[in-house]
């Protein structure tokens, strides 16, 4: 077994350099009631809430070096036990990965795996009890802490805690992936380590984390630290027994653990295909935790971590990170928000289903008057039903109260009369994608706004300048393109025009940032940025399809890229009619590189096209499709698919970049993960069309400088 007191660790400190945020061990003794002492360790980086504790090699080792003079001073009898907190409303948010993209080779990282067990197993052999008082934040290495101790309170307000790591392409090598299902069974700890991470980086909030057993008890906010105290006192004392009932016994080992892993690895197949490492890699250490002592779980989570750090997906997913936590809140090209107008009542063109959700959304958000139009009443009466009976879904979940309930209703009006649109900020249509009807109603509403009334249009592909050509004031005409489920998709494209005008951009940005969205600023340009690649994408399955490629051989050959979704399924996703508009769109603008189906037109008219299984996995075609389909006797193998995919999204993002469509690749990569569940293992898709070669055959370069790969690549 590993001695971890004979490792030196100086190198990662070198590493870490001065640029480390360090977490300081403040010790405090405490006085309890029974008359014993308890060393209080207070975890703080001396920085407000904005700058949680993180877990650095200098803070490591601070704390090695508190929790040794406790272990010396437990065995003198000069105190009964040991607590660790954090500052105000943090424990800690886990490692410091600042400079773990820096780390030259798989020893080193393997030296950064072994220092937090160095440190954190500590905890459970100081020769007095150990507590951890969760206290806020917690989040990877911040819950190892408290998972390596004997004890563990919560505070009942905590936010987030969580095991995030996968969805960062690693592992919780700290001791997450031994000690959580030997201490709350392996099922929560799948939900922990794996689904949960997978769902978009879910947190647990503290009466989950009690629920799960994670801790042993949760005291209100107000009174958590005094509370923790006296509880640990009465650990002490023996006057408090703790009771662990999701502790894993002999059958849970020897029938529902290796079934539960079984389970586990086929939905992860279904869900995300093989191509992630760290999921598999965290079902793995899962797997074998069921057996075996704490120092060989240890000794597997420094390999498997060790080897992930060094890897593509692991520097690729830092990026992608960055670009959302990062980037996504500073959108590249925004005008000052200062120049933003305020939007006090929203109107909406349309009442069917994508109407319907951008009134919700404005409602909730926003918390505006909202009007929606249409036709005739019956439509109107129609949509406002259907708003109204979201609302109450949302209300029944108990999502929202019955007084926003209520008062989100009260906003909410319809009408056939354009002029209730009169004292509107911001109007915003949702009808049928052509350019001659979205004209016709922004002419018709712009009788009736004032001159510094935002129009905005959700076009998913037509030209946003072609829309505003009738306007009399097409500067305040501006692209506001959301992703289908409205709700869910965080993604929002702000198309600006050649007319638009600072004012009108910065209040789209600044509405965006209240619906809670991500907004990337585009051009005005054929498919914009998303469409514009799927598009590609699409065209490229359906030319493998025209040629006489078998359904399941197009599907499996874009496996590599680890896309949400294969092509046909996608499409099957948004519509066969949809995906027949956008292609000839793009085709329409440039014949040269984009390819028209007319299978895609074919299959567009029939009510059933696509075959799927429980998963929602593509399996074939229906017979109706199967008549209706012309192909050739070309087919194509899967390399031949996936290079043609390759190199026409390098060529095709090289081009959008030439043409100043977005600012930067960084952009493009946002886009994709934002609004086509791009992988993060991949960082969008530039980083991946470097790693694998495509951007030197399309251009001769690659798009980052150097590549964003590991240092095995």
């Amino acid at each position: 077994m590993t001695d971890y007191t004979t490792i030196d660790f100086s190198e990662l400190v070198a590493i870490s350099g001065d640029e480390e945020v360090v977490t300081r061990s403040l010790v405090k003794d405490v006085r309890l009631a029974s008359g014993r002492t308890i060393a209080l360790i207070t975890l703080d980086n001396g920085r407000d809430h904005t700058r949680p504790n993180t877990l650095g090699p200098v803070t490591l080792l601070e704390l090695d070096g508190v929790l040794e003079a406790q272990r010396t001073r437990a065995a003198s009898g000069e105190i009964d036990g040991v607590a660790i907190t954090g500052k105000p409303f943090i424990l800690a948010a886990g490692a410091d990965l600042s400079k773990v993209g820096d780390i030259p080779s798989r020893e080193v990282a393997t030296k950064l795996a072994q220092l937090g067990h160095h440190v954190f197993g500590k905890l459970e052999d100081l020769g007095v009890p150990t507590f951890v008082f969760i206290n806020g934040l917690a989040l990877g290495g911040g819950l190892e802490i408290g998972l390596n101790a004997n004890y563990r309170t919560v505070d009942a307000s905590a936010p987030a805690i969580a095991l995030p790591e996968v969805f960062l392409g690693l592992i919780p090598g700290w001791g997450g992936a031994y000690l959580l299902p030997n201490l709350i069974g392996i099922e929560n700890a799948l939900n922990v380590v794996i689904s949960n991470p997978l769902k978009n980086n879910r947190m647990l909030k503290a009466q989950d984390a009690l629920a799960y057993g994670i801790a042993d008890v949760m005291f209100p906010a107000a009174n958590f630290l005094e509370d923790s105290l006296r509880w640990a006192d009465g650990v002490l004392g023996g006057t408090v027994t703790v009771q662990r009932k999701n502790v894993p016994g002999k059958v849970e080992r020897t029938i529902k653990w290796p079934l539960a892993i079984s389970t586990a690895r086929k939905m992860l197949e279904s869900k995300i295909g093989t191509v992630a490492k760290s999921p598999y890699a965290a079902l793995d250490l899962l797997e074998a935790a069921r057996s075996g002592t704490k120092a060989q779980g240890f000794e597997r989570e420094d390999r498997a971590l060790s080897e992930l750090i060094v890897g593509d997906q692991f520097q690729a997913s830092m990026y992608a990170f960055d670009l959302v936590q990062k980037r996504a809140k500073r959108p590249a090209g925004a005008p000052d928000k200062q120049l933003a107008r305020r939007v006090t009542k929203v109107g909406i063109i349309g009442a069917g289903l994508m109407a319907s959700q951008f009134a919700l959304l404005f409602l909730r958000r926003l918390q505006v008057p909202v009007v929606i139009t249409d036709l005739d009443q019956g439509h109107v009466d129609a949509g406002v039903a259907r708003i109204h009976g979201e609302i109450d879904t949302l209300r029944g979940k108990g999502r929202i109260s019955p007084d926003e309930s209520n008062r989100l209703k009260a906003l909410l009006s319809g009408t056939t009369d354009k002029a209730d649109f009169a004292d509107c900020d911001w109007v915003i249509e949702a009808v049928f994608e052509e350019v001659g009807v979205k004209q016709s109603v922004f002419a018709e509403v712009e009788q009736y706004v004032s001159e510094q009334a935002v129009l905005a249009t959700n076009t998913s592909s037509l030209s946003v300048e072609e829309i505003g050509a009738k306007l009399a004031h097409p500067e305040r005409l501006v692209g506001f393109h959301f992703f289908n489920p409205v709700a869910v998709m965080p993604l929002l494209e702000v198309v600006r025009t050649p007319q638009t005008d600072d004012e009108t951009l910065a209040t789209a940005f600044a509405t965006a940032a209240k619906l809670k969205k991500s907004a990337i600023l585009t051009a005005d340009a054929p498919g914009f940025i998303v469409n514009r690649l799927l598009a590609k994408v699409m065209g490229e399955a359906a030319h493998a399809l025209d040629a006489g490629t078998p359904l399941l051989t197009v599907e499996r050959a874009f496996a590599p890229i680890g896309l949400p979704m294969t092509p046909f399924q996608l499409i099957d996703l948004v519509g066969w009619k949809v995906a027949a508009h956008v292609q000839d769109t793009m085709v329409g603008k440039f014949p040269d590189r984009f390819f028209a189906s007319e299978n895609l037109h074919r299959l567009a008219g029939l009510d059933s096209v696509v075959e799927k299984d429980k998963g929602g996995k593509v399996t074939g075609f229906t017979k109706q499709a199967q008549k209706v389909l012309v192909t050739g006797d070309s087919p194509l193998s899967e390399d031949e698919i996936l290079r043609r995919v390759e190199d026409g999204l390098a060529s095709e993002i090289k081009l959008m970049l030439d043409e100043g469509v977005v600012s930067a690749a960084q952009d493009i990569d946002l886009g994709l993960i934002l609004g086509a569940g791009w992988p993060f293992q991949d960082g969008g898709a530039t980083p991946y069309l470097d790693r694998v070669g495509a951007s030197e055959r399309a251009f001769g370069d690659t798009f980052h400088h150097p590549p964003i790969r590991g240092v095995q690549a």
